[in-house]
């Protein structure tokens, strides 16, 4: 059960027909400058607060987003569900998502949002991979990439970067989607439903961001770990 409530009045013509979703989870630390910089170029940001204990909803609201709250954590699939529902009840033509810790860059969702419109995509993934901007470090690399050959394999995609949770996402595509994995899971899972879709998709080269407060809150190498386990048992 969620509850919605509004942001702040946005101009209308930064990329109206846009909704920016954000899964939120405790992330009050960052999540206000994330959106004020994403508010330079879309008027439409949401972030589906999951049962949030630091205050992030508020903080995001303050900052201008307009906020769905799950009462009680779901996880990261369930949040990004609530959040193209709610893209798609107001009319959205495309969706991105975007993470809440910093990771991603505006200027990267720009460009892969202008390539879907310009080359009629119906979905650009965003690749730490195809550029050498990121700096994962060894271990992490290994271990992401072993994640993208085990995804590609189960899921017959040929992507680079499985699991970054910068992507564009078209209407006709967002409308086939539907999540029930709610841990890191549901990374593969939206590839597999996106690629059964048949529809025209492409990769962008991407910065993925990683601070300390990155890597404390999800971008470790655990954590990159345990998405390939849950690839593994899944």
């Amino acid at each position: 059960m969620t509850s919605p409530s509004p942001g702040l009045a946005a101009p209308s013509h930064r990329n109206p027909d846009t909704w920016v979703v954000i899964p939120l989870f405790n992330e009050a630390t960052v999540i206000g400058q994330v959106i004020s910089e994403l508010r330079n170029a879309f008027s439409n940001v949401v972030c589906i607060d999951d049962g949030s204990r630091d205050g992030s909803g508020e903080v995001a609201r303050n900052a201008g987003a307009c906020i769905v709250r799950h009462p009680i954590n779901l996880g990261q699939g369930a949040a990004l569900q609530t959040g193209f529902e709610y893209a798609l009840e107001r009319g959205a033509k495309f969706v991105v998502t975007f993470d809440a810790d910093g990771q991603h860059r505006v200027v990267d969702a720009v460009a892969m949002l202008d390539r879907a419109r310009d080359e009629d995509l119906a979905i650009v993934f965003g690749s730490r991979f195809l550029d050498d901007r990121t700096k994962p470090g060894l271990m992490k690399k290994i271990v992401l990439k072993t994640a993208v050959w085990v995804t590609n394999v189960t899921t017959r995609t040929r992507l680079t970067d499985a699991h970054n949770g910068l992507r564009v996402i078209r209407e006709d595509a967002l409308r086939r989607i539907k999540l029930r994995q709610d841990r890191m899971a549901h990374g593969t899972e939206i590839v597999v439903q996106l690629g059964r879709t048949g529809l025209p998709y492409a990769e962008q080269p991407v910065e993925v961001i990683y601070t300390d407060y990155s890597k404390a809150k999800g971008q470790s190498l655990l954590n990159s770990v345990n998405i390939l386990i849950d690839l593994v048992i899944r």
